[in-house]
């Protein structure tokens, strides 16, 4: 897919299944938001010299977070590009090899729950590049946009916003795609969600981040997952999912969230018993079985039934 401009002076570019976002103009200093999965340095680099010319790197590279599929690419660029990468500081243990994030919950549900169980779970270390973001909100050097704390998805998420022209960057903090729903992961049909949910390890928190969004009313959002919205209805279905927050059912994080600070890990609840593996492991046994039995069956039958040459 192609990149997208979504407001002036901001382009997405979708890499497999996240978004990253190029924000500046031509000529100006810009930034990279997010980086992908692994494997994407060039084809980023290349989108950014088509926008920006040659010779033009970021100034930095500014995650909302650092699970694989926004931080796979971020060192190879900054070294590529000899810039820093900004993120919250309670994000920085697991970027530096510090602590793992809290395990990903395949048991909560959903089509995306159910493909985590085959994704990565190696973190991604940024040093010498990582920086921790100011402390007062700020993004550097670019005054119109400002960070905001939007945990729950991740210990350290933030989301960016333009208020004047009430532009949401959300990172994680929520998906413009049902990435619960298999229809909704395949066809990507637009429509304000909650965050990828197996790697939501607070749910409480992942709530009221989408409620803090939701009071900003943006007019054009743009997430890690799914394609940007624009128009006077994004601010009302944005509402919907604060009012109506989907909270799951179940999960290893649904009576008790994972426990962090500025040191990584404190503390993760014991998980929930997955009885998916056991069951695809017995259906391959089964397989099996049921192979061998067949091949036994047409071996005995080619041994009992006479050659016809001897007949």
């Amino acid at each position: 897919m192609s990149l997208q401009e979504i407001a002036p002076g901001i382009v997405r570019l979708p890499l497999s299944i996240a978004n990253v976002y190029f924000v500046g103009t031509k000529g100006s200093p810009w930034f990279l938001v997010d980086a992908g999965t692994p494997g994407y340095c060039d084809r980023i680099q290349n989108a950014a010299i088509g926008l920006f010319g040659e010779d033009a790197p970021p100034e930095f590279i500014l995650l909302t977070h650092g699970h694989f599929d926004h931080s796979g690419s971020a060192w190879e660029l900054a070294e590529a590009w000899h810039v820093p990468i900004y993120a919250h500081y309670l994000e920085a243990p697991y970027l530096t090899g510090q602590s793992p994030y809290p395990p990903k919950d395949p048991t909560v549900g959903g089509a995306m729950a159910f493909l985590s169980r085959f994704f990565p779970t190696k973190s991604t270390r940024l040093q010498p590049h990582l920086r921790e973001l100011p402390q007062n909100g700020e993004v550097p050097g670019h005054p119109e946009w400002q960070w905001l704390f939007t945990p729950g998805h991740a210990p350290g998420h933030i989301s960016l916003y333009d208020s004047a022209r009430r532009v949401l960057l959300a990172g994680d903090a929520f998906a413009t795609a049902d990435l619960d729903s298999l229809i909704g992961l395949i066809t990507q049909r637009q429509q304000i969600s909650r965050s990828p949910a197996p790697f939501t390890c607070d749910w409480v928190a992942a709530r009221n981040s989408v409620q803090s969004l939701a009071n900003l009313q943006p007019y054009v959002v743009g997430c890690g997952h799914g394609s940007p919205m624009s128009g006077s209805d994004v601010a009302s279905e944005l509402n919907d999912l604060a009012v109506n927050f989907p909270m799951p059912e179940h999960g290893r994080y649904v009576p008790d969230p994972a426990q962090t600070d500025e040191r990584g890990i404190r503390y993760v609840p014991p998980s929930v018993p997955d009885s998916l593996p056991k069951l695809i492991a017995a259906l391959g046994i089964t397989a099996a079985l049921v192979a061998v039995l067949v091949f036994k069956v047409k071996t005995n039958k080619q041994i009992l039934e006479p050659d016809a040459d001897l007949a």
